[in-house]
């Protein structure tokens, strides 16, 4: 993987915030539509059927898939890819569910075409899995949005719209039969809840793609070049037990020391947005599960935390910081005898940060595509993790393209018909071309 320094020009952006991004608006739709009308026999043969990618990305929001319950979802794929003649031996599943902390109902799903014409391979990627808020959603299209018409729920674009994206490249191609390179679509399972399914994907599985292209948010137009490296901690308290009326000097609380940590570390500026020396990343301590009574001295405390940043010394910086703040605030809750409570920390690195350059093939063929529909592409990082920090991790350059979901895991999470039929129509392009 080629790495370069991070580049002032470029935006940070959380995963979050990425799902807020600008939208392919109608006007530079129709201009797309207008050059491809009067565009070469080339060009005209790389513009999908805009309708039939609409409704597959309502079939995939209607089918519910949590993370490790991907399954109904991969069969729909693959049902829809048989129906266009996709060979039987092209489909695979790998084992992937079976590493994972959830045990899934189904495997990451595989689809490698061999090429027509000559060139690297390439691959398209998305997840199937969902957020818990998005289950039970009811897509409905209203304009040129698709929201949830469950008032109680997320729609589900993140990342069923990714997925619509892959699937429909795939059944344009397959039906069209249109001469393309040899290609890999990849539809990987339980992102939302740690990347597992592209953590535990091998490249000789994928048939060793020299380019890699992910659909996870916002508009095609912003390539993720980038993201952070995140890591997790849990954090176990020990205190003492005492009766809180009767005796609470006996004690010494979980829930104290805790707050001491934290209090410290909010202080200190190593909570929240972390900027030292030039250096910056973040910390949160996301989960306190403590106590039973208010009448007993809690005795142990479990906590959940983490550490990002695109600089692995500083995110290292930032663990040991968080750990001398709990070791510290032990010794400063004791018992009437003077005895003190204990902390113990397991923690593990979810995904290290990347950064590809700026002439990585990806990148370059991502910007290319999107110059041909009319858009500006533009470079961007992001603060959250994405597939494609364990894509480049296991020796896969993977450049990320969004299309078009807004507010995700959220019930006002929205769907852009514009961006949507961009990515789908750049993704072509990108195989294609």
């Amino acid at each position: 993987m080629k790495k370069a320094s991070l580049k002032p020009s470029l935006k940070l952006a959380s995963k979050s915030s990425r799902s807020a991004a600008g939208s392919v608006r109608p006007a530079a739709a129709k201009s797309h539509a207008r050059s491809n009308a009067s565009g070469s026999t080339a060009a005209a043969a790389t513009k999908p059927d805009l309708a039939a990618a609409r409704r597959t990305v309502l079939d995939l929001l209607a089918i519910p898939g949590g993370s490790g319950n991907e399954k109904a979802v991969a069969d729909q794929i693959v049902k829809r890819l048989r129906e266009a003649g996709c060979p039987a031996d092209a489909i695979s599943f790998d084992s992937a569910h079976t590493k994972t902390p959830i045990r899934g109902n189904v495997g990451n799903l595989i689809v490698k075409l061999p090429g027509t014409v000559p060139g690297p391979r390439r691959l398209f990627m998305a997840h199937m899995d969902t957020v818990p808020v998005c289950i039970g959603t009811k897509p409905v299209v209203a304009g040129r949005f698709v929201k949830s018409g469950n008032p109680a729920t997320g729609l589900g674009a993140d990342d069923r719209a990714g997925c619509a994206v892959v699937l429909s490249t795939a059944l344009e191609i397959l039906r069209r039969k249109l001469p393309h390179p040899p290609l890999t679509f990849f539809f990987a399972i339980q992102e939302e809840i740690g990347l597992y399914g592209a953590r535990f994907a091998k490249a000789s599985d994928l048939g060793k793609p020299k380019l890699a292209f992910n659909f996870d948010g916002g508009a095609v137009e912003k390539i993720t070049v980038g993201a952070t490296g995140g890591y997790r901690m849990d954090i176990a308290i020990e205190g003492i037990p005492s009766h809180a009326g009767v005796a609470p000097e006996k004690g010494v609380s979980a829930i104290a020391i805790a707050s001491l940590a934290i209090a410290s570390l909010v202080e200190d500026g190593w909570h929240g947005l972390v900027m030292k020396d030039g250096k910056r990343g973040t910390s949160n301590v996301g989960v306190i599960q403590s106590g039973c009574a208010t009448n007993v001295v809690a005795e142990s405390a479990m906590l959940r935390a983490e550490a990002r940043s695109h600089d692995p010394a500083f995110r290292g910086r930032i663990v040991k910081a968080i750990e001398k703040a709990f070791a510290d605030a032990v010794k400063k809750v004791r018992s009437a005898d003077g005895k003190t409570g204990g902390v113990t920390f397991d923690g593990h690195l979810d995904y290290e940060a990347f950064r590809l350059a700026d002439d990585e093939p990806c990148v370059v063929a991502a910007q290319e595509a999107v110059r041909g529909i009319g858009l500006t592409p533009r470079l961007d990082i992001s603060n959250g993790g994405l597939d494609a920090n364990w894509m480049a991790a296991n020796g896969i350059p993977t450049v990320t393209l969004g299309c078009g979901q807004m507010e995700i895991h959220t019930t006002k999470e929205q769907l852009d018909l514009d961006a949507f039929e961009a990515a789908c129509t750049a993704a072509l392009r990108l195989a294609t071309e």
